[in-house]
């Protein structure tokens, strides 16, 4: 039965699908290749682009060497899995992994105490290098003073060398290409993507002369010191737009809001009120509390209004034609929006999309850009080395009038300005907002412009800090390029 089977398979006409060559990526692997591997028999053990990756650092005019975590380095190291005990407010603020590439991380709850976990364990500490080692692998970043002592999930590497810069160089390594390929070249898991502290042991690394490595880590402290910098300005001028609205702290607000409602939070509202809105978040009394709270110290205008703001601009929806590196424009979403250098730019066409990245997607210094759809309310102001990048649709620009840009920021980034964007938002499954709706917004305008001016001077020096914190990273992944991997 099977010869007669084989027959007639052979008299039947196949046809032959040949499939391009160039969309392959293929290689050879030795026995012992695979054997020194750990026996690993995954495709990106081996691929093209972490074996390039390899023999460009073996190429290295400097020499190269392996980890080895047993000597080079101090710890290395994540936390067993917990089961979180959440709190709507404790002494245990927690952060993600994701978190460690904005330039000022939000944390992602509380925790109780009583969650059965080494809390003290999970804080992070000066001069670590912090990996992701789950799901998305290789973001990395450094931890200086706004990172010092903060509480991380047990999924994050936490890496400290022995001789202080080989932080900033481990660090700059990674930010290449090369070194993100290397490390990527390790991971495993079918569904999730993941990587083990063990795993540093494979990673092979440049060994330049002390004197290059002190400068690129001496970059990258500088770096992290000046985001410290804009952050600390940046709660300068938040602080300064608080005590001029003389406003309570946002918990003392909420149990005005909520004074005659022991029990349950209830509430009512007028008919006349409802303005065709008929979920219960839209008519919170924490609402009416704040308003009411800044127009006794200052004028109370819509973001809309004409006298502060330029425009309000919500793209429409298109279909994206991504290009490579070097051919179209920096293409962000709105998870990049809070980081310095976005970990993962795309690239959109200049000849498919001209026409609306020009009257709608391009950023200039100073937009300020609000999430609207998913995640609804990160707040972000342009910095200079954003300027002609472009993010997608589902991030509102403001273009707000001179002086008005920092104020504008600092309240909507703030807990009260928060409050009244969450109440805009629309939506059973995706949470929405739109340019209407966040233009209805109140602003405090102060009648002493002295005060605008200084909140304006304020967040324009904090975004002047992070400029040069971008450029003197640029600076330190450069010379890792140039003089120590010879691209």
């Amino acid at each position: 039965m099977m010869v007669s089977l084989a027959r007639s398979l052979d008299n039947v006409k196949v046809e032959i699908i040949e499939v391009p060559k160039e969309d392959l990526n293929w290689t050879t692997v030795s026995l012992s290749d695979v054997i020194n591997k750990g026996k690993r028999l995954e495709a990106s053990v081996f691929d093209i682009e972490s074996k390039h990756a390899r023999e460009t650092v073996k190429n290295s005019i400097h020499g190269y060497k392996s980890i080895d975590i047993n000597e080079d380095v101090v710890e290395c190291y994540t936390r067993p899995r917990f089961k979180r005990i959440w709190l709507d407010k404790s002494e245990y603020p927690i952060y993600q992994p994701t978190s460690i590439l904005d330039v000022y991380p939000v944390n992602d709850g509380y925790i109780s105490k009583l969650t059965k976990t080494d809390i003290e364990s999970l804080r992070v500490h000066k001069g670590q290098v912090l990996v992701t080692c789950s799901g998305t692998i290789g973001n990395v970043s450094y931890v200086s003073d706004t990172l010092d002592n903060k509480i991380f999930s047990h999924d994050l590497l936490r890496i400290k060398f022995k001789k202080e810069e080989d932080n900033g160089f481990f660090y700059t390594f990674l930010k290449t290409d090369i070194g993100k390929s290397i490390l990527k070249s390790n991971k495993y898991g079918s569904v999730i993507s993941h990587i083990e502290a063990e795993h540093i042991n494979e990673v092979i690394i440049p060994t330049p002369p002390v004197i290059i490595k002190q400068k690129i880590h001496d970059l990258i402290v500088e770096s992290y010191q000046k985001r410290d910098e804009s952050n600390s300005l940046i709660d300068e001028a938040t602080k300064l737009l608080i005590a001029e609205l003389e406003l309570p702290p946002i918990e003392k607000l909420h149990e005005v809001a909520f004074s005659y409602s022991k029990e349950i939070n209830s509430f009512s509202t007028k008919l006349s009120e409802l303005n065709g809105r008929l979920e219960g978040s839209y008519h919170v009394p924490i609402v009416d509390v704040i308003e009411k709270h800044i127009t006794k110290k200052a004028k109370v205008l819509n973001l809309n209004d004409g006298a502060i703001t330029k425009k309000i601009i919500l793209p429409g929806r298109f279909k994206r034609i991504y290009v490579e590196k070097g051919n179209g424009k920096v293409f962000l979403g709105g998870k990049e929006i809070g980081q310095l250098d976005p970990a993962n730019k795309k690239y959109l066409s200049l000849t498919h999309h001209s026409e609306r990245i020009k009257n709608e997607l391009i950023l200039k210094k100073n937009m300020i850009l609000v999430t609207r759809s998913g995640t609804v309310g990160k707040i972000s102001i342009i910095p200079r080395h954003w300027e002609n990048w472009i993010v997608n649709e589902h991030v509102l620009r403001v273009e707000a009038k001179e002086p008005y840009h920092g104020l504008i920021y600092t309240w909507l980034n703030s807990e009260y300005g928060k409050v009244l964007i969450s109440r805009q938002i629309y939506g059973s499954v995706v949470n929405e907002i739109t340019e209407e709706q966040l233009g209805e917004i109140s602003v405090p305008i102060f009648e002493d412009d002295n005060i605008t001016f200084k909140i304006a001077k304020l967040i324009d020096k904090a975004n002047d800090f992070r400029y040069e914190a971008y450029k003197q990273e640029q600076e330190a992944i450069d010379i890792m390029n140039r003089e120590v991997l010879g691209l």
